[in-house]
Protein backbone atom coordinates (compact mmCIF):
# COMPACT_ATOMS: atom_id res chain seq x y z
CA UNK A 1 0.00 0.00 0.00
CA UNK A 2 2.72 2.37 0.96
CA UNK A 3 5.98 1.52 -0.42
CA UNK A 4 7.89 3.71 1.82
CA UNK A 5 7.11 1.83 5.00
CA UNK A 6 9.74 -0.98 3.07
CA UNK A 7 10.54 -4.77 3.80
CA UNK A 8 14.16 -3.70 3.80
CA UNK A 9 14.22 -3.07 -0.72
CA UNK A 10 15.33 0.61 0.09
CA UNK A 11 18.12 0.15 2.19
CA UNK A 12 19.08 -3.66 1.37
CA UNK A 13 19.20 -4.90 4.91
CA UNK A 14 16.23 -6.78 5.88
CA UNK A 15 13.94 -5.14 8.18
CA UNK A 16 11.57 -6.67 11.64
CA UNK A 17 8.27 -7.03 11.98
CA UNK A 18 8.51 -4.70 15.01
CA UNK A 19 9.82 -2.31 13.26
CA UNK A 20 7.79 -2.28 10.37
CA UNK A 21 5.33 -1.63 12.28
CA UNK A 22 7.08 0.99 14.44
CA UNK A 23 7.21 2.81 11.01
CA UNK A 24 3.79 1.94 9.44
CA UNK A 25 2.45 3.53 13.29
CA UNK A 26 4.73 6.58 13.26
CA UNK A 27 3.45 7.46 9.51
CA UNK A 28 -0.10 6.65 10.39
CA UNK A 29 0.08 9.14 13.87
CA UNK A 30 1.38 11.98 11.18
CA UNK A 31 -1.40 11.55 8.84
CA UNK A 32 -4.06 11.74 11.41
CA UNK A 33 -2.30 14.77 13.15
CA UNK A 34 -2.45 15.82 10.32
CA UNK A 35 -5.67 15.47 9.29
CA UNK A 36 -6.54 16.99 12.58
CA UNK A 37 -4.95 20.43 11.87
CA UNK A 38 -7.10 19.97 8.80
CA UNK A 39 -10.27 19.31 10.28
CA UNK A 40 -9.58 22.17 12.56
CA UNK A 41 -9.56 24.88 10.39
CA UNK A 42 -12.54 23.26 8.48
CA UNK A 43 -14.14 23.73 11.58
CA UNK A 44 -13.08 26.79 12.05
CA UNK A 45 -14.36 28.24 8.73
CA UNK A 46 -17.98 26.69 8.95
CA UNK A 47 -18.11 28.14 12.65
CA UNK A 48 -16.98 31.19 11.18
CA UNK A 49 -20.20 30.87 7.91
CA UNK A 50 -22.53 30.56 10.76
CA UNK A 51 -21.84 33.78 12.31
CA UNK A 52 -22.04 35.52 9.71
CA UNK A 53 -25.18 33.80 8.70
CA UNK A 54 -26.52 34.67 12.37
CA UNK A 55 -25.38 38.29 12.08
CA UNK A 56 -27.40 38.41 8.64
CA UNK A 57 -30.28 37.19 10.21
CA UNK A 58 -29.97 39.44 13.39
CA UNK A 59 -29.45 42.53 10.50
CA UNK A 60 -32.69 41.85 8.31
Amino acid sequence: MFPFWGYGCYSGEPVSHKAHLERKLKFLTWMRDDLESKLSGINAAIDTIRQQIEREDRAA
